[in-house]
């Protein structure tokens, strides 16, 4: 499956006041809908050129020659929104008890016209399909977003770099 980073651009100025606002709330609302377990209501928050990708770390990875955890294109984010949706997912049945916390958020306008969102998080995660026990997920993410003709927010490009995503992590079976 062939993925494709968008390539990086300069940043033409910082964002704030009402459109940093808009952003925020896009970020605030992405995250409960993934915490939430409302994939299909998520999923409309998604382009249709959208790229899904966690490397394997934090370093400088190309996503096309390098391992990544998940590399998603639209077609395979669609199909794991699919399974997640039917509520049998045998690594999430029952769901997993998700709460992430979002932090330290700089939003800049892109050369065209897009936006970059970068942010801190970290995401608790308790697993009662197995062992009862509480999963830390910290890290940083880079969302790319483009307005729509109805002046809201959809999402092209989302990287997940997770802190320990160099080490041994258990089964990634949800929306990060």
């Amino acid at each position: 499956m062939k993925t494709s980073e968008p390539t990086a651009m300069p940043a033409a100025e910082a964002v704030g006041g009402r459109e940093y606002d808009a952003v925020r709330d896009f970020l605030y609302l992405e995250a409960r809908l993934a915490d939430e377990s409302r994939y299909l209501e998520w999923e409309a928050l998604v382009e249709d050129d959208m790229t899904y990708w966690v490397p394997r770390g934090e370093g400088d990875f190309d996503m096309n020659r390098h391992v990544s955890i998940i590399a998603d294109n639209r077609s395979r984010l669609r199909t794991r929104i699919a399974q997640l949706a039917t509520g049998k997912r045998h690594s999430q049945v029952p769901v997993s008890a998700m709460r992430r916390l979002i932090g330290n958020i700089e939003v800049e306008r892109l050369a065209d016209g897009a936006l970059q969102a970068l942010s801190n998080f970290v995401l608790y995660e308790l697993r009662r399909s197995s062992t009862g026990k509480l999963e830390v997920w910290p890290g940083r993410v880079e969302h790319r977003l483009r307005r729509r003709p109805d002046g809201s927010f959809g999402m092209y490009f989302k990287k997940v770099m997770l802190v320990h995503g160099d080490e041994a992590l258990p089964s990634l079976a949800f929306i990060i």
